[in-house]
Formats: structure tokens, sequence, C-alpha cells
């Protein structure tokens, strides 16, 4: 059975907040394993004043910090480590490709599986799709870290 995370539980999970929190949902969590996260891109967001007046395009590089903010909440979700403040540090980005403009409106379907996984690094494969277009793929390895006073990790 698929399990899913609100943007409350969201919260909990990891510390990222806004501007800088880029997804709404996660989706088809299945423990250790893969989630789908959500990501509803709209103008008011303010990446947009600069990127690109008149043009605005959502950031390749925030679509790569999206997918890893749905492997952050995997993990959390998967160890649980709600309200622990689980932080989550890139290592690696490898293979990134872009493959489609995002902007205002469209929706981000941010689809993460676990490579390999159990302790503090864990590597990741992402795709960003719109409807059926792929946007974004890559492979993204990260380190997983609880405060020194909390050390379940």
């Amino acid at each position: 059975m698929y399990q899913t995370a609100d943007i409350e539980m969201i919260q909990r999970l990891i510390p990222h907040r806004y501007p800088f929190l880029l997804v709404d949902k996660i989706k088809d969590i299945v423990i250790n394993e893969s989630a789908t996260g959500i990501k509803n891109v709209t103008f008011n967001e303010p990446q947009f004043q600069g990127h690109f007046p008149g043009k605005p395009v959502f950031p390749g590089v925030q679509m790569i910090e999206a997918l890893a903010q749905t492997a952050g909440c995997l993990v959390a979700y998967s160890m649980d480590l709600a309200d622990r403040n689980l932080l989550v540090y890139f290592m690696a980005v490898d293979g990134a490709k872009f493959r489609r403009k995002v902007g205002p409106g469209d929706v981000l379907e941010l689809y993460v599986t676990v490579k390999r996984g159990g302790g503090k690094v864990w590597k990741f494969s992402g795709r960003a799709m719109v409807g059926d277009e792929l946007a974004c793929e890559c492979e993204f390895t990260a380190m997983m870290e609880l405060p020194k006073n909390d050390a379940k990790v």
C-alpha cells in the first residue's frame, strides 16, 4: 500500500521552508524504495522575477533540488525521522539532462528511486516529468545527518 505526505508532513520531514521548499506533496511512497513528489509551478515564485523577465523558466538546478527534497522526504519517512531535524547534503549529481522547459502552470511530477541506501549515504535516480514529457533526469548522492545530540542515522 502506498503512503502519502501532505505539506504539513513534508515540513516535519525536511527543514526547507519558503522560498526554498520546492515540493507540495509526496505520493506513492514505498518505504526505502521510491516516492513521487509534486511541485506546482506558479508565477508568483521569486525566481521568476529574474529567470527570465518576460519569459519565466523554472531553473534546472531547482528541478534537481526538488528531486532531492523528494528523496529526503522518502528517507526521513522510511526511517521514521519526522520532527528530528534531518539535514540532507548533496554529495554528487551525475548525468543531469534537461529535456523540456518548465514554467508557470506546469505540474512537475518528481519520480525518485533508491539505488543504494540504508545508512548515512544514499544514492538515487530521479526524473522530473510534466505530463508524459521528460523535463529533467539525473542520479544523485546525498548524506543524511541528524544533529549531534540525535544520532539515529
